[in-house]
């Protein structure tokens, strides 16, 4: 049986790149969890989030009732509205449909924002510095998509696709971050109602 050496196949060194980068990425991410320079700010906010008189509303924020929280589900908006502007962007005679996805994603970030924050609010501390960065990073892609949206409105087509484009990056870097903390650090599993 002739077998190839997973080393010397022609996928053998896209392989090697991506465990390279994957090592990278994980080992700064590891590097941001034992980071303690921005504690100070993450506690002040917390106890600001939880202070607030949301009443019975803090457990439907939650996603309590679900029994799963809310905020994965309320992303799929803007996620799904800038990723479908991203491919009508190259879809000849689609800029007016893209133009409104990227309004209708702009609008759907505040419940994403909400649901997300108050999940933050309770969070250790290792996964709330990650946290942190993911919402600066949706804070970036925000910016972004609404330099898009600005620029799609004045008629600056070329513009808008190019800040569309930097807008998707940030969501890639935000949508790890958050995949980081749901998953590779078990955070957001509730028990059933």
């Amino acid at each position: 049986m002739n077998q190839r050496n997973p080393d010397t196949s022609p996928l053998g060194g896209q392989h090697a790149v991506l465990d390279t980068a994957s090592a990278c990425w994980l080992k700064a991410l590891d590097r941001l969890e034992r980071t303690g320079v921005a504690d100070p700010a993450i506690r002040a906010l917390q106890r600001g989030i939880r202070s607030l008189p949301l009443g019975g509303m803090r457990d439907l924020l939650r996603g309590r009732p679900l029994g799963h929280p809310l905020h994965p589900v309320l992303v799929q908006v803007p996620i799904g509205c800038w990723l479908s502007a991203s491919v009508l962007d190259v879809v000849p005679g689609a800029h007016r449909a893209a133009t409104t996805l990227t309004a209708v994603g702009l609008a759907g970030v505040a419940p994403a924002a909400i649901t997300g924050w108050v999940d933050w609010a309770d969070l250790p501390p290792a996964q709330a510095r990650v946290g942190l960065a993911h919402a600066v990073t949706n804070v970036a892609a925000v910016a972004c998509y609404t330099a898009s949206l600005t620029a799609r409105l004045r008629g600056r087509s070329a513009k808008g696709r190019m800040w569309s484009l930097a807008g998707l990056a940030a969501v890639a870097v935000t949508g790890a971050l958050g995949g980081h903390i749901a998953y590779r650090q078990a955070v957001g599993a509730h028990a059933a109602p």
